[in-house]
């Protein structure tokens, strides 16, 4: 969870566009970060891929009023609400957007190509039809953040027991480009125009805990180096790890789920 996944930007970029509040250039390059180019194919009425300006213009055009992140992982069809065709290419991809006004989704298909050293990426965003039902077990950011309290405790309780703190220049390099980048107020950045500052502070505890996850999963100096050890801490921190998800999830879709219950 340190970098935002692809689908984040798209949605909470498009969210911002959908509003009025950036314009389709700014949009487009915040969507596309350090990427080549983005280009989405199946969109209704269009024969052929098109560049992402001419996709959200078309979205729009088709009904799309809010973009919707999904985060699903095996068992866990998170932000997910069927048919059964897009969530296995959603939960390949491990990230998709779901379209709100239009039963459409959007799951990118990455491509790299160059040379060692000059490595170019290129992102297709596949269009296809989507359910028109809520989405799977997203929370409201009240229940986000009081699952992200208890869920950072345990965390930090069970990487302390398994000596994961001790675990090497990686993780200190990790945990040194955490708090540089907290220091710097990216998650402001990542979600764009438009969202309250409590989806920002859920978003910033959601990626802590995806950094203590993600250095539970590094076999590195620490305690718990056997592949029993390695099991129990993955076992334990399973449940972290979904709380984490789901509060991404639900910090990215935020502005929607106001929007659906007329808050906005």
């Amino acid at each position: 969870m340190l970098s935002e996944p692809r689908s984040g930007r798209l949605a909470a970029w498009g969210n911002a566009l959908l509003a009025g509040l950036v314009s389709p250039d700014d949009a487009v390059v915040a969507i596309v970060g350090d990427d080549a180019v983005h280009r989405m194919e199946g969109l209704p009425g269009e024969s052929g891929p098109v560049g992402l300006t001419l996709a959200l213009g078309r979205l729009r055009s088709l009904g799309v009023t809010g973009l919707r992140l999904a985060l699903p992982a095996p068992g866990h069809p998170l932000g997910l609400s069927g048919p059964p065709e897009f969530n296995a290419r959603a939960m390949e991809s491990e990230e998709a957007v779901v379209c709100y006004g239009a039963a459409l989704g959007l799951v990118p298909e990455v491509y790299e190509a160059g040379p060692d050293g000059d490595v170019h990426v290129e992102v297709v965003w596949h269009c296809l039809p989507v359910r028109d039902a809520p989405p799977a077990d997203v929370p409201s950011l009240g229940e986000a953040e009081r699952e992200l309290a208890e869920a950072l405790q345990r965390a930090t309780e069970v990487l302390s027991r398994l000596d994961v703190a001790a675990s090497g220049p990686v993780a200190e390099a990790a945990i040194d480009a955490y708090r540089a980048r907290a220091e710097r107020g990216r998650g402001q950045d990542v979600l764009a125009p438009g969202y309250p500052p409590r989806a920002v502070r859920v978003l910033e505890l959601a990626q802590r805990i995806g950094l203590l996850v993600s250095l539970a999963g590094e076999n590195g100096h620490g305690g718990a180096v056997s592949s029993a050890e390695m099991a129990a801490r993955a076992e334990a921190l399973r449940p972290v790890e979904r709380v984490g998800r789901r509060a991404q999830v639900a910090a990215y879709n935020s502005v929607v789920e106001e929007r659906e219950r007329g808050v906005r």
